[in-house]
C-alpha cells in the first residue's frame, strides 16, 4: 500500500506531485498541447482539424482543408512561439501539417 504523507498541500500541490510521482507529465503535454491548439486557432480552424498529436517536441496536426493547411504553413513559426506561450513552455520544436 502507498505511503501517505502528513503534511497538508492544497489541491495544486497534491496534483503536482502525484503528475510526478507517477511520470504522467508527458501524457499532460499532450493534453495541454491540444487544448491550446483549439484556443488559440478558434472555431474555423478547428472545423477542418481532423486529429492533434504531440510526439518528440514535434506537433503533428491533420487538416482536411490543403488551402488551410498551405495558409498555415506560411506563419508556421508564429504559431510555433503563440504555442509554446500559450503552454508556459517550449515544449513545442515544430509543426507538421498533414
Amino acid at each position: 500500500m502507498a505511503k501517505r504523507e502528513n503534511n497538508n498541500l492544497n489541491m495544486k500541490e497534491a496534483l503536482s506531485a502525484f503528475i510526478q510521482k507517477n511520470k504522467l507529465q508527458g501524457g499532460m503535454d499532450k493534453v495541454d498541447a491540444r487544448a491550446a491548439w483549439v484556443r488559440l486557432m478558434g472555431n474555423g480552424v478547428n472545423n477542418y482539424t481532423t486529429a492533434i498529436e504531440l510526439k518528440n517536441d514535434i506537433l503533428y496536426v491533420s487538416l482536411s482543408s490543403s488551402v488551410l493547411r498551405e495558409e498555415l504553413s506560411l506563419g508556421i513559426s508564429k504559431i510555433i512561439s503563440m504555442m509554446n506561450e500559450e503552454l508556459g513552455k517550449n515544449l513545442v520544436r515544430k509543426i507538421i501539417l498533414r
